[in-house]
């Protein structure tokens, strides 16, 4: 092995001093896991943490800029006569764990912000339709695209000044105020700036001032250009076009589709942080699970009929009795479907079964109820047992409005 390979694949360490170290000289393989083990007292956290993490540091200090050493201070060089081959180096704390769901080995040992933030500086964002690589978009070119529209659309170009920080922002709706704006959409409510907006100081809020209300026909090209620009500038080149209040549009001067108009923010740390909402999973939240009813669980016997009790589900446990609104339900729904409530539940037709766990699609079934103070024919969309049980809106009397009413 040539000397140049062995500082290629070594990191060679001679004379190392620190602590109860004495002149020890060792090669450490590159690109491989390598323990260090010994009795309490040997040196290993002096090797590994007070020389080699030491040095590695104190090198990373000194390629930065003069400017920003004076802000991070000035790190000593360890007792040791050389170090060679050594790259970049991080230290990972041994910690104990915990059972916080957001809670990562990444977030513990705290590497994870480190690949955060290399994600965020050496990522190439690409399409997510159709995997071309997003480039930056002029205002011309968003212009084109609102243009494209179908014409006697409606359009709000939004400025997005705050995402997703705390804080009133007092400042910042006294600058629009100034500047000539008369309207913004705090957390989705609009609100005339004229009037006292006070936002709770602990709270995440997202802000968005509506530069220009629009619809979409031949000849506003020029007047569509300046508003795009004027939000470009408020808002940091990015721009939010809501359409018609059905759906929006979000533009940025720094990354877009041509092709397929999507348009994408600006790669940040936090977009690959699964502890922050702009970039978690919008389906489990950052959790990495999401939790789902268990048609199993609801309906642990399949062998028993409604009648005999086949749902296990608070609210719907007399189902099985006569005089019960649930059970006056399931009647309407045996007698729309024609089945039986005699019928084990694993002998329903498949469509009967998911009807009941997933609801009737707003179908109306008319129940016949007849209780101690009120009898009627009601009109009911059965949302289904899932639905119900998820909003707590299981209900032992009807609240739907009585259709007609049998005199007693």
């Amino acid at each position: 092995m040539s000397e140049g390979s062995k500082y290629k694949d070594y990191i060679r360490i001679r004379g190392a001093n620190e602590h109860n170290l004495k002149g020890l000289d060792v090669d450490i393989p590159r690109n491989a896991l390598t323990v260090f083990t010994g009795l309490s007292g040997s040196g290993k956290s002096s090797l590994a943490f007070d020389t080699i993490y030491a040095e590695g540091q104190r090198r990373y200090m000194q390629s930065l800029s003069s400017y920003a050493r004076m802000f991070l201070g000035q790190m000593d060089k360890p007792d040791v006569e050389s170090i060679e081959g050594l790259p970049p180096a991080i230290s990972i704390d041994q910690k104990s764990t915990n059972r916080n769901p957001r809670s990562t080995v990444g977030t513990v040992t705290e590497i994870y912000d480190y690949f955060r933030l290399l994600y965020a500086r050496i990522g190439i964002p690409h399409c997510p339709n159709c995997g071309r690589v997003i480039s930056r978009q002029t205002a011309d070119e968003m212009t084109d695209a609102l243009m494209a529209l179908p014409e006697r659309s409606k359009i709000q170009l939004l400025a997005p000044v705050v995402r997703g920080k705390k804080g009133t922002h007092e400042k910042v709706l006294e600058r629009a105020r100034k500047s000539g704006y008369v309207r913004v959409i705090i957390d989705g409510s609009m609100y005339e700036l004229s009037e006292e907006i006070k936002l709770e100081k602990n709270l995440r809020h997202s802000i968005d001032i509506v530069v220009d209300r629009l619809v979409i026909k031949p000849g506003i090209e020029t007047r569509l250009a300046g508003s795009i620009e004027n939000v470009l500038d408020l808002s940091e080149g990015l721009l939010v076009v809501d359409v018609d209040g059905k759906k929006q549009m979000n533009f940025s001067d720094s990354f877009s589709c041509p092709d397929c108009g999507i348009s994408i923010d600006e790669i940040e740390p936090r977009s690959f942080s699964f502890n922050n909402p702009f970039g978690a999973c919008p389906t489990c939240a950052g959790l990495g699970y999401k939790m789902e009813f268990d048609e199993d669980l609801m309906i642990p016997d399949r062998s028993l009929s409604f009648n005999e009790g086949a749902v296990c589900c608070i609210g719907w446990a007399s189902s099985s009795e006569e005089g019960s609104f649930s059970h006056a339900l399931l009647e309407a729904l045996a007698k729309k479907y024609k089945f039986s409530l005699d019928t084990p539940y694993g002998d329903l037709p498949e469509k009967v079964r998911n009807i009941f766990i997933h609801g009737t699609g707003g179908e109306i079934v008319k129940v016949h109820y007849v209780g101690r103070r009120s009898e009627g024919v009601y009109d009911e969309a059965f949302e289904g047992l899932i639905k119900i049980w998820k909003e707590g809106t299981v209900r032992p009397f009807p609240k739907a409005r009585r259709q007609s009413t049998n005199p007693t």
